[in-house]
């Protein structure tokens, strides 16, 4: 049996023997009766990454290949998101790259689909000194990504946050960027959890108050919003606003702590799925997805429930740090040749973390390649200074 010697909190070691069983990918990418958007990580390039912090290097061969991987399991791909690291080290002229070489790709890939974010994050928040200034980045951006054929998720702003002096602002900035779309575009919910700069979001830190905001924005451009992600990590609220979206407005949970019960619903309403821990757990969230389709809730709840300690892991506080996490995981599965992020971000977590990912992961039947991902795991320990025995 494969075993690392992992270190534990107390800073002594343990042998753990791995026992998972990887999940077995399908033929051919499943249907799904959930829309289920994967939101993508990105490969750096350290064999050409001079600058990391100001102007990272990016492995497009390698990122390209992630993108098909999580086509071929049934999923949307939301490019160029929070996962992407966009405002932790994605610069937007590399998000643009980015957008364009992914919606190029999805061309030559029967039925595989995508959304791109589509934020302000080109405009320094302390460069912001009016509403006109955020407007005039949404549209940018927006304009952008629909100039390249694509569709765009409406990420949170910065800049809006900082210069919003009341909920009629942010009904301003949407209303506007709205009502200029070609197509439905998706909102998005992020919490001060994920970014601390978006605290106050929608004019107040209180969430019935927040939450009256968001519903008279959806309601007043109902026409152009195919849906909101709702990005919160508490299930109680995302509840609260599914339980009130119009028909034909879709709630997507982005609670990386919930989303179990959230997909699976309560058998009068359900969430859909924009998820960054599916980049980490897509073998295990399509075969689940492909189950619940099926109504073999057994299944769904026997494959998906496993992961969501591991999500839980990956996503504690600090939150916004998460991506060191996910990156990780597609180092240990053999999805890219390194571990590291733009702007170094896996230093962001430590040692300890990353342990008790991969032994998380292995529970949950995450590791693909257990072989690989033992000695790969082997390797970083010893660089840290763990020796094996």
């Amino acid at each position: 049996m494969t075993s690392v010697f992992l270190p534990r909190q107390d800073g002594s070691l343990e042998e753990y023997r791995l026992r998972g069983e990887p999940i077995t990918r399908p033929g051919a990418a499943p249907a799904f009766n959930r829309i289920a958007y994967a939101a993508a990580h990105v490969v750096s390039d350290p064999l050409r990454d001079s600058d990391p912090w100001g102007n990272p290097a990016i492995d497009w061969e390698a990122t390209m290949a992630f993108r098909h991987h999580l086509w071929g399991l049934g999923f949307r791909i939301a490019e160029a998101m929070d996962t992407a690291q966009r405002g932790m080290g994605l610069p937007w002229p590399a998000a643009q790259e980015l957008i364009r070489r992914s919606l190029a790709e999805a061309r030559s890939v029967p039925g595989a689909d995508l959304a791109c974010g589509a934020g302000t994050d080109h405009l320094s928040p302390a460069d912001a000194r009016s509403i006109d200034d955020v407007i005039a980045a949404y549209e940018e951006q927006v304009g952008f990504v629909e100039a390249e054929g694509g569709r765009a998720i409406m990420m949170a702003s910065r800049a809006l946050a900082r210069v919003a002096r009341s909920p009629d602002d942010y009904r301003r900035v949407y209303g506007r960027i709205l009502s200029r779309t070609k197509d439905k575009v998706v909102l998005h919910w992020l919490g001060d959890m994920f970014d601390p700069q978006l605290k106050g979001y929608w004019g107040s830190e209180d969430f019935g108050q927040a939450l009256e905001t968001v519903l008279a924005i959806i309601g007043e451009n109902s026409a152009k919003v195919e849906g909101i992600k709702i990005s919160l990590l508490d299930n109680a609220k995302e509840l609260a606003l599914r339980s009130r979206l119009p028909e034909g407005v879709l709630c997507f949970t982005g609670d990386d702590f919930n989303y179990a019960e959230l997909i699976e619903g309560d058998g009068k309403k359900y969430s859909h799925a924009l998820l960054g821990i599916f980049d980490a757990v897509a073998p295990s969230a399509s075969k689940a997805l492909a189950a619940l389709a099926e109504g073999d809730l057994a299944t769904f709840r026997g494959v998906i429930e496993p992961t969501v300690p591991l999500s839980r892991k990956i996503f504690e506080a600090p939150t916004q740090y998460y991506k060191a996490g996910v990156v990780f995981l597609a180092w240990l599965n053999g999805h890219q040749r390194h571990f590291t992020l733009p702007a170094g971000l896996q230093s962001a977590r430590g040692l300890l973390h990353y342990a008790d990912i991969f032994r998380l992961a292995d529970q949950a039947n995450v590791l693909d390649k257990p072989e690989l991902a033992a000695a790969r795991m082997r390797n970083l320990l010893a660089v840290l200074g763990v020796e094996q025995a």
